[in-house]
């Protein structure tokens, strides 16, 4: 059987999946295809369940129960880090009657934005035009995901907020959920279980032989160093990935409640797959 496992082209995914990308990891002989698609088009891939398994937003997984299973290792969580809000140097200091251009409208980024700031104007565009667009003045300010976290600085922008610093200074310090792993329930039970084992097991490969997963990653890291790559790895590969545990699955759970509450997501349970 043929499993495709979609996730984003950044250096952390590739990280994290690198054990069976490389075939380092026995599979029993399953196959495993890898999909490589920037976080926006796979949360919509979703919606159709296009793929067996995938990274997805929690905000788009929040509409994606009825399909998929939300696997207890593969998160990216910002541990007093996150997703940041910047502007040009000489740029506003506030949202206030600001517009923010965002990676789009699915990603837990701009749910989180929209948490911190419910009225936040907000205009759609792919998330690796945006540190361009906030320089030339097209927009004035960005929602910045993946490696433009450790670069705003290095091209004259500054920081409007962090919200993983905000949501660990809201919530008494938990991690901010931003994507997850998930696994489509029609697989069954016994399926489930084995490519969850796998995928761990990936994960762990990864964190047990780090430079040299951190050399295949490298493809990925859109112009970072070797230095920024392994730390904008760590900070998205660590524990919390290996295994939610008790914080993590904490965290998802506030978030969820806290955007229900806000009327943002539906009302949901979260359900983890073995």
């Amino acid at each position: 059987m043929k499993i495709t496992v979609a996730h984003s082209p950044d250096s952390d995914d590739a990280f994290m999946h690198y054990g069976l990308a490389s075939g380092k990891v026995p599979t029993g002989g399953l196959e495993f295809a890898h999909l490589l698609a920037d976080i926006e088009t796979l949360n919509q891939a979703a919606f159709e369940g296009k793929y067996e398994v995938s990274a997805v937003s929690f905000h788009a997984y929040a509409h994606l129960t009825d399909k998929y299973l939300l696997l207890p290792h593969g998160s990216s969580m910002g541990d007093g880090y996150g997703p940041i809000v910047v502007a040009r140097a000489d740029g506003p200091s506030s949202l206030d009657g600001v517009t923010v251009a965002i990676p789009g409208t699915l990603t837990t980024a701009f749910l989180a934005l929209r948490i911190y700031d419910p009225g936040v104007q907000c205009v759609v565009m792919p998330f690796d035009r945006i540190q361009d667009a906030v320089r030339s003045g097209e927009v004035a300010a960005g929602l910045l995901i993946h490696e433009g976290q450790l670069t705003y600085q290095d091209e004259g922008l500054k920081k409007i907020v962090d919200l993983g610093e905000w949501w660990a200074d809201r919530t008494g310090g938990l991690p901010l959920p931003l994507g997850g792993n998930v696994i489509r329930r029609d697989l069954g039970p016994a399926m489930v279980e084995t490519v969850s084992r796998l995928l761990h097991e990936s994960i762990a490969y990864a964190l047990s032989h780090r430079q040299e997963a951190l050399d295949y990653a490298l493809q990925f890291g859109r112009g970072l160093d070797r230095d920024k790559a392994d730390r904008f790895v760590g900070m998205y590969v660590n524990e919390l990935t290996l295994d939610y545990g008790d914080r993590g699955r904490t965290a998802v759970r506030r978030l969820f409640a806290e955007a229900a509450q806000k009327r943002l997501i539906p009302d949901v349970q979260v359900e983890f797959s073995a």
